[in-house]
């Protein structure tokens, strides 16, 4: 399949799925070096960045994220076309769940909860790391799920258009 450009609006973008590895061995270095540094101004100042990143991600696309610049801008042109794409969708949805745990650390740190802070940039830290290092990103999969529930709760036929109660055979 051949690189093409994302579309402007996000629904059906496509994204090269080395350059969300690329990115998420990024958030590794980060969410390791904040949870190193923690409890300190420092490890805030990282939470924050990466926060505004994924913030980023989550809003406007993982394509438009400082890390998806630098990848595009130093990587991948240096590298062939990727096999595939890959839907922006999923890791979309993962930068709001990480966007999630970089907020529940800051409040943790911010209200002298370090524990809290501590265990919630773990878990961030674990999901980047799992996507760096093997390609597994928990996040993704975790949109699948919710996307197949979904899709098959909204599939059922209610007892207003099925009078007898039946359900459809699957």
């Amino acid at each position: 399949m051949s690189a093409r450009p994302a579309p402007s609006n996000l629904a059906g973008a496509r994204i090269d799925p080395r350059g969300a590895r690329f990115a998420a061995s990024l958030t590794t270095l980060v969410l390791a070096l904040a949870l190193l540094l923690a409890p300190s101004a420092w490890s805030v100042v990282l939470l924050v960045v990466q926060a505004a990143f994924f913030t980023v991600g989550a809003v406007r696309g993982v394509q438009h994220t400082p890390y998806a610049w630098l990848f595009r801008t130093f990587i991948r042109p240096r590298l062939g076309a990727p096999a595939e794409l890959e839907d922006a969708a999923p890791p979309r949805f993962a930068q709001a769940v990480g966007l999630g745990f970089a907020l529940l650390a800051l409040v943790g740190y911010g209200t002298g909860l370090d524990l809290l802070g501590a265990v919630a940039t773990g878990f961030a830290l674990a999901a980047a790391f799992l996507n760096a290092a093997f390609g597994f990103c928990l996040g993704c999969e975790m949109y699948l799920l919710l996307t197949r529930a979904t899709s098959k709760t909204a599939s059922t036929t209610s007892t207003d258009d099925n009078p007898a109660g039946h359900l459809p055979v699957a």
